[in-house]
């Protein structure tokens, strides 16, 4: 009995992205920006990844900027264009349940006089359209906001940002986290009506340490480091190519979203499904979520970092209770939702790929079953 279900923590790389990456590491490992036979052996595989993302993105290759990650390229993003365009206005829009590396970005900033406004989420983490055209206004410099909520799956109203801006006449850039909906779902920065992306590639079956902030041409931001010309000095430092190749070789194997969607939707059905045998058990978001999450509250007097842990070491399933990067602290998703502390306590989050079988979502719901009979409430 085994099942890996945190795929929103990370994903498993693909067989074909750690070739590539042990190719770079031992083979073509050429500084990317030397000018001799190695270097640009590296910087031309730099170059096709590059090309891979921006086409998954319908975008140009130089609108894409590799960074160390989701977090690196969410800082970048609100401190570049915080600083860029503070002349301009004060406010950031935001909301309550954004990735840490957003939240922090954005206290940070609050400390030093701009004003942020968190747009709180419904019972399911669900932000609406209203919420958004009543926050913005023409002193708003920055509306940024997740795509698909990471703990929950909720999809925000990404789309509606732009209306807002436009009907505020605000200078405001707009930035999408879309790392967890990225290599899932449609992600199209002109379509999103967006200025700045941000994707990463350990949660698309690439390796980990490797992401990358789309910047729309025309949009201004300013570096957060210096001492460098790589990256057109945005992010300066020598590019991690063997990482960055393998992002480009993942990228290149995204299947048809619309064959996924449908395989997903399913996925997610079945395993609702087989979760609601379990008694007392409860879904902390609805269908309407992204069908590669489910966030539950486990019926135990285990709290939520127990479950995880023994359903790891006595059953080999892996789940989460929260976002990785919380470190096991509280879900500051949750409790925005305005959830009661025994809930929040003995939830867990459940999070599928491409890959995910029922064969583990049927070993998942076993372990479930005995765990809350030799451990109830």
């Amino acid at each position: 009995m085994s099942a890996y279900l945190d795929n929103s923590a990370t994903t498993k790389p693909t067989k074909e992205a750690a070739d590539r990456v042990y190719k770079l590491l031992t083979e073509d490992f050429g500084n990317p920006s030397s000018f001799h036979k190695e270097g640009l052996i590296a910087n031309e595989q730099m170059r096709i990844a590059r090309e891979a993302i921006a086409k998954s993105l319908s975008c140009q290759a130089d609108e894409i900027y590799f960074t160390s990650g989701g977090t690196e390229a969410n800082n970048l993003a609100v401190f570049g264009t915080a600083y860029a365009n503070r002349r301009k206005g004060r406010r950031i829009v935001t909301t309550a349940i954004e990735h840490e590396s957003v939240l922090e970005s954005v206290a940070e900033l609050e400390k030093e006089g701009f004003e942020v406004v968190r747009l709180m989420p419904d019972k399911f983490g669900r932000i609406t359209e209203e919420q958004i055209f009543e926050a913005v206004n023409s002193d708003t410099i920055l509306v940024t906001m997740m795509y698909i909520n990471n703990e929950v799956g909720s999809i925000l109203p990404v789309r509606s940002i732009k209306k807002a801006v436009q009907r505020a006449n605000s200078p405001a850039l707009i930035h999408i986290d879309c790392v967890q909906a990225y290599g899932k779902v449609e992600v199209k920065p002109t379509k999103l009506g967006a200025d700045l992306v941000t994707i990463t590639g350990h949660k698309v079956h690439a390796p980990k340490g490797v992401g990358a902030l789309y910047v729309k041409k025309g949009a201004r931001i300013l570096p957060r480091t210096f001492g460098g010309e790589q990256e057109k000095k945005l992010r300066p430092g020598t590019q991690a190519s063997p990482l960055i190749a393998g992002f480009g070789v993942a990228v290149s194997q995204f299947p048809d979203f619309s064959r996924l969607g449908e395989k997903m939707r399913e996925l997610n059905l079945y395993a609702r499904q087989r979760l609601s045998e379990i008694d007392g058990l409860r879904f902390n978001n609805d269908e309407k979520s992204s069908d590669y999450i489910l966030n539950v509250y486990i019926p135990t007097f285990m709290t939520s970092q127990t479950i995880v842990q023994h359903l790891s070491s006595q059953y080999g399933i892996y789940v989460s209770n929260g976002s990785a990067c919380a470190k096991g602290r509280k879900s500051h998703v949750l409790t925005a939702m305005r959830l009661n502390d025994k809930v929040i306590e003995k939830s867990i989050r459940i999070s599928f790929c491409r890959f995910t079988t029922k064969e583990e979502i049927d070993n998942l719901v076993e372990a479930l079953k005995e765990t809350t009979k030799n451990y109830p409430i």
